[in-house]
């Protein structure tokens, strides 16, 4: 994998890097983070051998219908939960077609959400070998929140691919 430019982090290098030694490809679903994962995922060089895309299922509907997380896990637990996670992460591997899926789903603030205060979060890891969901209680405001989410789930990703 090439040097990352400047706003590509460490661990989406190591991420890349990581699948690019077991022959995974990555795909990624983001909630709270809107976009932030894949984004910097596609700011390393060369992550087109990689990343096959991603899913911003901003709206708990979309978690459903584009991503097939259970509707009755939905209704009855809300969007920021450990199995949405897991499921988000599942789902948008098998949809996107890649071997690897991330997930976040959570609450960026400033109100809670599903009885959810603001920075609880749910970053997920769905490898051809196991799936790994990581809570995470964040603090600050919703950029420092969605920030936070994103390096969580990247940090979750490096290790689990690595093995």
């Amino acid at each position: 994998m090439a040097t990352p430019d400047a706003i590509a982090p460490r661990e989406a290098v190591g991420v890349l890097e990581a699948a690019t030694s077991r022959g995974w490809t990555v795909a990624v679903a983001e909630s709270l983070t809107g976009g932030l994962v894949c984004a910097r995922l596609v700011a390393v060089p060369g992550a087109s051998a990689v990343l096959r895309g991603g899913v911003v299922a901003y709206s708990t509907d979309l978690k459903q219908s584009v991503l097939g997380v259970d509707g009755e896990l939905l209704a009855e637990r809300g969007a920021v939960d450990p199995d949405v996670a897991r499921e988000m992460a599942q789902g948008v591997a098998r949809e996107l077609g890649a071997d690897v899926g991330l997930a976040t789903t959570g609450v960026a603030g400033p109100d809670p959400q599903d009885g959810k205060a603001p920075g609880h979060v749910f970053v997920a890891v769905a490898t051809p070998e196991r799936t790994e969901v990581r809570e995470l209680r964040l603090e600050g405001g919703r950029a420092e929140v969605r920030e936070a989410a994103t390096q969580g789930v990247l940090e979750l990703a490096r290790a689990t691919i690595s093995g």
